[in-house]
Parts: structure tokens; sequence; C-alpha cells
């Protein structure tokens, strides 16, 4: 069983009509800019939950995805092209002041989905204008990135192999925003932004995702008998790679002054919970190797720290809750044995066999596809 945190897909943005704005000097010009707004305003509709059409008509609409989330992604791969075509056309008008006037008054608002002011406001989620069309651009593709990691949770029953292409896939997202687009608006340092249009936060969920791409790789393994030795190594490997992502955000107290409590809880459950089946697994690899009092120490320690880290969230606390509870029937066994037939000693401490963690996940690199169309405008 994983963690579930679906949260960073809960983004909002407020309304863009592209034609209002720029002006153009053609009819296939205009047809261009209507398209961008026409393919915006479901995406808009979707995440605001504001669309009036039913479900039987949205189904029918994308061709009869079931999914509402496979539906979004659909809606989000129409409008990245057109929206990459528009981005690579203004660039090359881009000193233009009548162009950086349209920009601004486009008005580019998201909200966050991470941030504690977003999810408290009683009054709606706080938005964030940033007038850069690489802003539209990088919000677009982060709400792509968490929406492939929410279709990834969604398939991991049925689909472990697809659930773990689509982690990785949402990693090379969130990795792209990191490098490419999010660090040409860090000139404006004095705007406010969202955390999610930081290349931080982006390097954070790219781990994120490796690390739930190792996850569901491990259950593979498991499934196939893959030795336990192994086994405790993958799962320190999550620790590991988690233990990163935390490191970068409590690297820059400022940029994450507002961060969601919920999501850095997350974040260290997730770990914790990995590092229990980690050594779980190590204490069932030493116990193979006739080393029963350095099993029942790393299980004893196991348990310390498992019960140390217990999550409020009711869900992950019932998943932890079931992991100690193995943990605790594996060190009764193992004590009996050791009472009677064994008679080892129990080590503690810097005694015990350290954690080795092993990193297999890697993210699928993205690549941007522009619809290319000639555009002219009036300036």
């Amino acid at each position: 069983m994983m963690l579930h945190y679906l949260q960073p897909a809960k983004l909002q943005s407020k309304k863009i009509v592209f034609e209002d704005v720029f002006s153009a000097r053609d009819p296939a010009t205009l047809e261009h800019l209507k398209e961008l707004s026409s393919r915006r305003r479901v995406i808009e509709e979707s995440i605001n939950q504001s669309s009036f059409i039913t479900e039987a008509i949205a189904r029918e609409m994308s061709g009869g995805l079931t999914s509402h989330c496979l539906r979004d992604l659909q809606k989000l791969e129409q409008y990245l092209p057109l929206l990459e075509n528009l981005i690579f056309h203004v660039d090359l008008v881009c000193s233009n002041h009548r162009v950086v006037r349209w920009i601004s008054e486009l008005k580019i608002r998201w909200s966050s989905a991470l941030s504690s002011s977003s999810l408290f406001n009683l009054r709606g989620p706080k938005f964030f204008q940033i007038d850069n069309l690489r802003y539209e651009l990088g919000m677009t593709l982060y709400l792509y990135a968490a929406l492939l990691r929410e279709r990834a949770i969604e398939i991991l029953p049925a689909d472990l192999v697809q659930s773990a292409t689509l982690f990785r896939e949402a990693s090379g997202v969130f990795q792209h925003l990191a490098n490419e687009v999010f660090p040409s608006l860090q000139s404006s340092q004095s705007v406010e932004r969202p955390l999610e249009a930081t290349p931080s936060m982006c390097t954070v969920m790219s781990i994120i995702c490796l690390a739930e791409a190792q996850a569901v790789t491990i259950r593979k393994a498991e499934e196939k008998g893959t030795t336990v030795g192994l086994l405790a190594k993958l799962h320190y490997g999550i620790t590991e790679l988690l233990g990163e992502a935390t490191a970068i955000v409590y690297s820059n107290t400022i940029e994450y002054k507002d961060i969601s409590s919920s999501f850095l809880e997350f974040i260290s459950s997730c770990k914790a919970l990995h590092e229990l089946r980690s050594r779980k697994y190590l204490a069932e690899s030493v116990k193979i190797g006739e080393q029963v009092g350095v099993a029942i120490g790393v299980l004893c320690d196991a348990l310390i720290n498992g019960k140390r880290e217990l999550p409020g969230e009711e869900s992950w606390r019932s998943i932890f809750g079931k992991e100690t509870d193995a943990a605790s029937d594996m060190l009764r066994k193992y004590e009996n044995e050791n009472e009677f037939v064994w008679h080892e000693k129990i080590p503690c401490g810097d005694e015990l066999p350290r954690l080795q963690g092993n990193k297999i996940a890697n993210a699928l690199p993205y690549h941007p596809k522009r619809w290319e169309r000639e555009l002219n405008f009036k300036i």
C-alpha cells in the first residue's frame, strides 16, 4: 500500500480570452487565437468545476473516456501545442511595447494548491498574477504533470507497469519546468508567485514522482519474489529520495514559509513508512543469515521509529498501523524463536547494521510539442 496525496492537481485559474487582447493582422491568426481561448476555456471549466456539461456528454466529447483525469489530460494535450506556438511568435516581437501591454491585459492568474493560505481561505483560493506567457505555460504544464501523477495513482491497482511509467513521465515534466520554464520567471523577484511556479518546488515534485515510481516498481519486484535484501535497499532508496526533497524544502524557509502542513506531513510520512519497510526486510534478510539477535534489534528499532512518525491523516495512519502490526508479529515470532532455540544477545544502536539505499527510478524526459502555424499581429 502507498500513501496517496492528490492535492497538487487541485489548481484553479481565471478566464483568459486571447483574441480580446491580441490584435490579429489576418483571419488565420484570429482563428488561432480563438481556438487557443476555446481550448483553454474547457480546461478552466473543468479545474474550476464550473462546467454545466453532463457526464454523458463529457464522455462523448472525449471519444468515450470514462476517467475525468484522462479527459483533463486530453484537453491539456490539445491546448499546450497551441500555446507553445503563440509563445514562439510572441518571442519574435517581445520587445514591442504593445505586445508587453497585451500580455499584461491577459491577467494570467492561477491559484496555489500547496500553500496554506490558499487552502484555508474562506473567500476561496488566492490567485497570483504574473504578466508573462511562460507563467501560463508553466502552470499549465504543472497541472499536466500533476494529472499524470494522479492518473498513475488511479490505475495503480490494475497496471503496475503503466503506473510506474506515468509517475516517471510526470517526473520528467516537473524536471522540464524546474530547468527550462520557471527559471526565466525568477528575474521578477518582486512579483508574488505560487509555490508551484518556483524551480525548487518543481524539483521537489519531480523527486516525489520518482519515489512513487520506485514504490510501484517494488510492488512488481515483490510479486516476482525478489530477494528481501534487495527489497530492503529499494525501500531505503525511496527514503533517501524523500530526504532529498525534504532538504530542498527546509533549505529555503522564505520561499516555503506558506507551504501546506499536510504536504510536509505527506513527505515525512512516506519517508518514515518506507524506512519501516526497509528495516522489516533487513530484519528478514539477517534472520535468513541466522543472525536472529540482530534481526530482533533491527525490528525493535523499526517499531520505535515507526510509532514516533505516526501521521495524523486517518487513511495514512491505517496503512502505518498495518505495517507496524506486521513488524510486531514478526518481532514476537523472532523473540520466541530466540528464547527457545538461539539465545542470542540483542544488539542496539551502533551495533545494528546500517541501512543502504538503491535508487533505480529515473525520469522520462519531456519534449514540448508545438503546433506550427504562422501568426501575424498588428503592432
